[in-house]
């Protein structure tokens, strides 16, 4: 009688695996958002996320969302640039109006205008950016948000419902990831506010689409109910 032997088989060969190529502008990002949780508040980090940001497909996206809008889509193919902002002009203009307040709003903050007078887009997507950059102060007047760390991420809260904005979405979730693990105490106030930037920017008409410049004399109150919005401060009862 013979005794069988038990051979196991053999184990097949491990898959071959080749991990992705991980896009270097994904480092670049990754980069900035460690910086600005661990309070790095400079704006020149702001302006590399969004170079890296601009690198990615998030932001072609973003441009043919808006081109669904005819107004939106008008300004992207006309790639239109307003002529340089005189401040000195527009404090003179009646009390009240956009570019009384506008004017007011960056003499306060200290701004330079025509920070962005002289670039050239290459792409609807660069023309995009660069005009919500331009205009970035001019939002916060219309809107109503402050400038405070809170305030900021409000209105970015508001570009994400009016188009899928990929700098926003980035700095919305920056600001929660830093509140949760450096100031807790800080989340409610900035969970609430996103809430009714979220929903202010549902409410309202297209911004982006908005020729702001060539309304300056309007006063603030006209363009705001133009556009459905109510202003933040005067949702959470601060007026």
């Amino acid at each position: 009688m013979t005794t069988a032997v038990f051979r196991p088989n053999p184990a097949p060969a491990a898959a071959s695996f080749e991990a992705p190529e991980l896009p270097p502008q994904l480092f670049r990002v990754l980069g900035t958002f460690v910086a600005m949780s661990g309070g790095d508040t400079d704006l020149e980090l702001v302006g590399a996320l969004a170079d890296a940001l601009l690198e990615t497909p998030s932001y072609a996206l973003m441009a043919e969302q808006l081109r669904r809008d005819p107004a939106c889509a008008e300004l992207i193919e006309a790639r239109w640039i307003p002529p340089a902002h005189d401040l000195e002009q527009l404090a003179h203009m009646p009390e009240g109006s956009l570019g009384q307040a506008y004017a007011a709003s960056l003499e306060r903050l200290g701004y330079d205008p025509n920070l962005h007078a002289g670039m050239a887009p290459d792409s609807d997507a660069a023309y995009v950016e660069l005009r919500l950059s331009q205009t970035h102060d001019l939002w916060h007047v219309i809107t109503g948000f402050d400038t405070t760390v809170t305030g900021e991420i409000g209105l970015q809260a508001f570009h994400l419902t009016q188009f899928p904005y990929p700098l926003g979405a980035v700095l919305t979730a920056q600001a929660l990831v830093s509140a949760t693990l450096g100031a807790p105490e800080l989340l409610p106030e900035l969970v609430e506010t996103i809430r009714t930037g979220l929903q202010m920017g549902l409410e309202a008409r297209p911004l982006f689409a908005q020729r702001w410049e060539e309304g300056w004399e309007l006063p603030l109150v006209e363009w705001r109910e133009a556009l459905q919005l109510r202003p933040f401060a005067e949702r959470v009862g601060r007026l």
